[in-house]
């Protein structure tokens, strides 16, 4: 049975920082990601990260400031997130897939298997 279990949410003043981290168990994946959902809004793509070969991609909002890593042998996934925003507030939730669809997929939901049950990000002004 596939588990991911995320930890380093909590409150943070804008323009600070936070490390996410994502521990899977339970299976052996072709990527593993990260969506976001904020209050009253749907779930938005962060970031995901290909194990093959290190790729990793990025929601347009997040480039510069986050950063996806990662160890595949361990099961384990970081996001590290720089001068957060107010807008950044979100539940953070880990996800992984088994099958590679290509990156056109990458930022869709839907093809995303697991899911862990989130842990929340605050980020005061």
């Amino acid at each position: 049975q596939v588990q991911l279990v995320e930890s380093g949410g909590g409150l943070v003043q804008a323009g600070g920082s936070l490390r996410l981290s994502c521990a899977a168990s339970g299976g052996t994946f072709s990527h593993m990601g990260w969506f976001r959902q904020a209050p009253g809004e749907g779930r938005e793509f962060v970031a995901a990260i290909r194990w093959s070969n290190g790729d990793t991609y990025y929601g347009d909002s997040m480039k510069g400031r986050f950063t996806i890593s990662g160890d595949n042998a361990k099961n384990t996934m970081f996001l590290q997130m720089i001068s957060l925003k107010p807008e950044d507030t979100a539940v953070y939730y880990c996800v992984a897939s088994v099958t590679w669809r290509g990156a056109y997929f990458i930022n869709r939901e839907m093809w995303y298997e697991s899911w862990g049950q989130g842990t929340q990000v605050t980020v005061s002004s």
